[in-house]
């Protein structure tokens, strides 16, 4: 099915070994005896984004509904694990103009939430928003509903900034308890962003380092260099060891835990190779769930899973979205 500016809803995650593309190639798909008894059908729907407004349909693309009517609605969706809300992120822009006539616009985000139940009655202008820093995306909700994990660009309420700093936090749906999980946010030079949250508290997420060299330090570029993971209660180990870890992943983002916690989805993001994988939640064996034919590609855009971690759901580069089996069957459009 082919929507316009599509945005999935739930988030995948997950680690593959930074090995060549002919390797790449060699990934087995799961075999049917470990992926356990998997459904005809998928359980769950589909949020995404059609006309900058949220949508949700059932996984065989029936039953299509506007939940938010907003108009602004901009990247990642989050289901509630009770199936009657979703967090979602909506932006807007501030343009400025300094004396000299020069000036800049820069994008702004908020996280907010609408409830089924109301769009379902007809009100889909129903919402409530969350956060207010200007700076708040990427939302995931926690496996147990208590907590939201995110991105929050640090410094997006200043007109001039050099580099967004992206920072990962926590906030539960009513907007308290924010937490910003790294202390040392104020003076990092390598950030961290589009966070995925296990039920045991273990945050996949991807690495955004800094390509400058001493020899040239004013000329700071950055890049996703693909995801690493650390727990919740564990967030302030060294740099040095999410840049190891987020080297070996090299190009995996999207990064997306499963409801279950056994699998972690992300998307091969290479200009010669991409696709759809799941490694196990011990990052030991990388499977196959897609990949495309040769000039299409997955939009790199965390997967995302039916609430019983059977199939998966992503989006291409042609708008489409597809569901299929954690095994790789039952490809769908």
């Amino acid at each position: 099915m082919k929507n316009q500016l599509v945005r999935l809803s739930a988030a995948f995650v997950i680690a593959i070994l930074a090995v060549s593309v002919d390797v790449i190639a060699q990934i087995p798909k799961l075999p049917a005896s470990l992926a356990g008894t998997i459904p005809a059908r998928p359980t769950g729907r589909l949020a995404f984004i059609r006309d900058s407004s949220v949508w949700v349909m059932n996984a065989d693309g029936t039953g299509q509904m506007r939940a938010a009517d907003v108009k602004n609605a901009d990247g990642r969706l989050s289901w509630a694990p009770d199936g009657k809300r979703i967090v979602y992120t909506r932006s807007g822009q501030c343009d400025w103009r300094e004396p000299d006539y020069s000036g800049g616009r820069k994008k702004l985000y908020d996280l907010f939430i609408c409830y089924l139940d109301s769009a379902a009655n007809g009100n889909t202008m129903y919402w409530r928003r969350i956060t207010d820093a200007l700076g708040g995306r990427d939302p995931e909700w926690s496996a147990d509903g208590s907590t939201i994990v995110f991105t929050r660009i640090m410094n997006a309420d200043a007109v001039r900034t050099e580099f967004p700093n992206y920072q990962i936090c926590t906030i539960d749906p009513e907007g308290g308890n924010f937490q910003i999980l790294r202390k040392d946010w104020q003076t990092a030079s390598e950030y961290f962003l589009a966070p995925s949250m296990s039920p045991g508290g273990d945050i996949a997420f991807e690495h955004l380092y800094s390509t400058a060299s001493a020899a040239n330090s004013d000329n700071r570029n950055y890049r996703r260099q693909g995801f690493a993971i650390m727990n919740r209660n564990s967030f302030m180990k060294p740099v040095d060891s999410v840049r190891v870890m987020s080297k070996r992943f090299a190009n995996c983002l999207g990064p997306s835990w499963s409801p279950d916690g056994q699998w972690l989805a992300f998307v091969k993001n290479d200009m010669s190779k991409s696709g759809v994988y799941i490694i196990d939640k011990n990052l030991g064996t990388t499977y196959a769930v897609y990949e495309p034919a040769a000039g299409a590609s997955v939009l790199p855009l965390a997967p995302s899973w039916s609430p019983d971690s059977k199939w998966l759901a992503f989006s291409t580069d042609d708008g489409s979205i597809y569901i299929t089996k954690i095994t790789g069957d039952g490809l769908k459009r």
